[in-house]
């Protein structure tokens, strides 16, 4: 019998040959040499490939990002997803291997004993124990197709999970960079409503003395008003944003500490880019679509496998007998050996529309990795021109900046000598007000686009890379 088992084996190994569907290759991707905005040739080096602890300078945002790294419930799910893929992916690939069980089955009843009836319509016993194996011979590659959706699947939550830690990374950054920009605006706010509050004693003095209008005073206290209204405004954005931090960092609400402001940030002087090619190895979600991808193709292989006849072997080996006591002695053994073939003949056209399916089901994940493909590309284009562009605003931003200032200097002295009216110096205390906003929020776009760059290039995922399931 395992003579015979063994033949069979050694048959279904020689009969399994190539799977039957079209092999995964990559579709052709016509990429640029260089992302636009590269000045120069393009570098092999990418910023993408520094780990994101040394693309932050602040203690406390790396340990913020440490924090949400650990406890971030996202990121948590996006784990338990990997390994539901992965089980699902033992489970797809288990068909390979033969499935061996065991059983037993106690029966009584008349004329009934493994075919042969008792004479004079007696009753009688019958008992069945043992070992059964069964193995589909995967001759067309049907259970191997599924194999591969199998592992590639797992390999596309493998990249879903990277793609929540580049997203975590960047998130935690950019609530953190935009804290330090609210606390600036808080710091501008109250240095306004400070030098509205002198201009106000300013004209109530002159008023006093009856140099000056009510008028003066009036739209003093006024602007003086408004602008102390920020102040709380800005507070209530600010545990707003504190908020947000700790539900990044998977922890109930509270205070987020700051140690550098936000003009102290230190930000890299150069960003290597690398190739565009490379980014389709690194952008998390441009290798999760490759992956679906495979998957659609495997499929159309599973699809095409239907078509044709399953081989399957099958073995039994225990014993039987009327007689419990005697189920395992040497005369009351039972084995069998078998072969079967099952096939379809007509299934009203069901198999050709799974297959229909299955191939737009590839185009479709073959565009969604194409236009995958040009969103990252637009994406790095996008970050590199805001980083070259907000350069220049933040100078301009800066002279425009030193220049209100002067010009409340020269205001207050003008007006104090008797030569300009209260309205100049009002409207030169609100200029300065609403420009060194702008400076400051255009001071947080800078530090925004270097972390929005190194999230569209790829980076942030590298250092916390396990060994798992190989891309082949």
């Amino acid at each position: 019998m395992i003579r015979t088992l063994s033949l069979f084996s050694l048959a279904g190994i020689l009969l399994a040959g190539c799977a039957v569907g079209p092999n995964y290759s990559r579709p052709d991707v016509h990429a640029a040499p260089a992302f636009r905005g590269v000045e120069g040739a393009a570098e092999q080096a990418s910023f993408a490939d520094v780990p994101w602890f040394d693309v932050f300078h602040d203690d406390v945002l790396r340990q913020l990002v440490t924090t949400a790294l650990a406890n971030n419930y996202d990121l948590r799910i996006a784990i338990t997803r990997v390994e539901q893929a992965r089980a699902l992916s033992m489970a797809a690939r288990s068909p390979l291997f033969p499935q061996i069980g065991y059983g037993f089955d106690a029966d009584r009843g008349q004329n009934t004993s493994f075919g042969n009836p008792f004479p004079g319509l007696k009753t009688g016993n019958s008992f069945l124990g043992g070992i059964n194996a069964a193995w589909e011979i995967d001759f067309w590659g049907r259970i191997r197709r599924l194999d591969e959706a199998g592992r590639a699947q797992l390999l596309a939550s493998q990249d879903a999970r990277r793609g929540v830690i580049v997203s975590l990374v960047s998130s935690v950054a950019q609530a953190y960079y935009e804290l330090l920009e609210l606390d600036l605006q808080l710091d501008i706010a109250r240095q306004t409503t400070d030098s509205f509050a002198g201009s106000l004693q300013l004209f109530q003095q002159r008023l006093e003395g009856g140099v000056a209008s009510r008028l003066d005073t009036s739209r003093a206290r006024a602007s003086l008003a408004s602008t102390a209204a920020t102040i709380p405004q800005l507070q209530q954005l600010i545990i707003l944003k504190e908020n947000e931090i700790c539900i990044l960092l998977g922890r109930n609400p509270g205070e987020i500490a700051r140690k550098r402001t936000l003009l102290q940030q230190i930000m890299p002087p150069e960003i290597p880019v690398g190739l565009p090619s490379s980014l389709l190895e690194r952008r998390p979600d441009v290798r999760q679509a490759e992956d679906h991808l495979r998957v659609a193709n495997a499929n159309v292989g599973v699809a095409i496998a239907d078509f044709f006849p399953r081989i399957g072997l099958t073995a039994l080996y225990g014993g039987a007998s009327t007689d419990l006591g005697r189920i395992a002695t040497t005369t009351s053994r039972a084995w069998s050996v078998g072969a079967d073939v099952t096939g379809p003949i007509f299934q009203g056209g069901r198999l050709y529309a799974e297959y229909l399916q299955a191939k737009a089901s590839w185009e479709e994940a073959r565009l969604q990795y194409e236009q995958t493909i040009l969103v990252a590309f637009r994406e790095v284009a996008d970050g590199l021109a805001a980083r070259q562009k907000l350069e220049d605003v933040r100078t301009q931003q800066a002279l425009a900046v030193g220049a209100y200032e002067e010009a409340v200097t020269i205001s207050r002295e003008r007006y104090t000598a008797g030569k300009a009216s209260y309205y100049e110096v009002l409207e030169a205390q609100q200029q300065l007000f609403a420009a060194q906003n702008s400076l400051a929020q255009t001071q947080r776009d800078q530090l925004l686009a270097v972390v929005q760059l190194y999230r569209t290039l790829g980076g942030g995922w590298k250092t916390q890379e396990p060994a798992t399931a190989s891309r082949s």
